[in-house]
């Protein structure tokens, strides 16, 4: 372990530009916090707090004197590996006929500064998905490549965070090259450095550091105690898989169901959600045509359409679609849970519909003998 100074963040960037990687990392745009390119230390969301709760965000100044001390906001790091739109292919017309040609894979070099725990949770999880199957995603692999991480130890969880439940936080155990843990000794605030990587140590080693002391080190455990303490929400895991199997026809769908708004907020937000779709556009002139693939989400009406209409037609099993697949069937396809406890599904939610409420709610109704038999409904395949 060893320790830096604040100054030495703007080292730590101008030492991974020297090395080729575009750093890109959380600046304050719009209200909120948001994951983009940084182009100097002053980019770098700093001295900032925000709020968060049910349907609420706020970003507010800091008066704690902590550098890092906001959650993460909107903005996932899948946007940079899994992204919004790809082009899959274009073709074009001419005099000697049709010409198909395959966009390039190829990714330049991308650090990612300040990942949290429950992001390279995250992360990892995509990696199952993208890389570890028996199908892996050219796009994805080719932007992990030559990726480095710069991981940030979490001290300040929001209202939403249940990363705890989760065990994705606050601290990183694996999946970075660098993890920053931010302490207080002196009342002045110090940055703990742990190498995860060769090349990590690599870039360390062009910072002025000191090794930590036992002190630093006491002050990293407390800190990250303190933080862990100050998580309010948690999820059960035990037996979900079963509860889900049992609850299929449960009336608490009903009751979400009228609360839903289907604006698919929540998957558009979460860090692991992985739904696409592909369209295909031309020009007026009908010279060229491309297919893209863009983000997609279980919650639209149209994801499930087959000739005949939609396989689920209702909020209703929209909804109990997503739940049970992030939180249970995700663990029977890729052997983990889907979700990693960061919260954002609870806090961009319009109405505030909690994810460890709805599941305690179904744990609640199989108690009283109240879980099953309440569903009226169609298309709830």
């Amino acid at each position: 372990m060893w320790t830096i100074q604040p100054r030495g963040l703007g080292d730590l960037l101008e030492a991974l530009r020297n090395r080729g990687y575009r750093v890109v990392g959380p600046v304050v745009r719009d209200g909120a916090i948001c994951y983009e390119d940084l182009g100097s230390i002053e980019d770098l969301a700093l001295a900032w707090l925000d709020e968060q709760e049910p349907g609420n965000y706020r970003l507010t100044g800091s008066g704690n004197g902590d550098l890092f001390s906001y959650s993460p906001g909107a903005h996932t790091w899948k946007k940079f590996l899994h992204k919004p739109s790809v082009t899959l292919w274009r073709a074009t017309k001419d005099q000697k006929g049709l010409h198909l040609k395959e966009e390039p894979t190829a990714e330049g070099k991308v650090a990612l500064f300040g990942a949290r725990p429950c992001e390279l949770a995250a992360i990892a999880i995509q990696d199952r998905v993208f890389l570890e199957g028996p199908f892996v995603d050219s796009f994805y692999a080719a932007a992990r490549k030559e990726m480095f991480v710069v991981a940030l130890n979490c001290s300040h969880p929001s209202k939403s965070c249940f990363c705890v439940s989760m065990k994705t936080g606050p601290r990183a155990a694996t999946g970075f090259d660098l993890c920053l843990t931010e302490i207080h000794p002196n009342g002045e605030a110090e940055l703990v450095v742990e190498v995860g990587s060769e090349t990590g140590g690599l870039i360390l080693a062009d910072l002025q550091r000191r090794e930590a002391t036992e002190k630093d080190l006491e002050a990293v455990r407390k800190t990250l105690e303190e933080a862990e303490q100050r998580v309010e929400r948690s999820l059960d895991t035990e037996g979900i898989q079963g509860l889900f199997d049992r609850s299929f026809e449960s009336p608490q769908w009903d009751d979400v169901a009228r609360r839903c708004l289907g604006c698919a907020n929540c998957t558009m937000v979460c860090p692991t959600c992985f739904c696409t779709t592909v369209v295909e556009s031309s020009d007026l002139a009908g010279a060229e045509a491309t297919r893209t693939r863009i983000w997609d989400s279980c919650f639209t009406k149209d994801f499930t359409y087959i000739h005949g209409g939609s396989v689920r037609p209702s909020g209703y099993s929209r909804y109990r679609q997503w739940i049970t697949h992030k939180l249970a069937n995700w663990i029977e396809q890729f052997g983990t849970s889907g979700c990693v406890g960061c919260g954002r599904c609870i806090t961009w939610c319009p109405v505030g519909i909690d994810i460890t409420a709805e599941v305690e709610a179904l744990r609640a109704r199989e108690r009283t003998g109240s879980g099953s038999g309440g569903s009226s409904h169609e298309g709830n395949a």
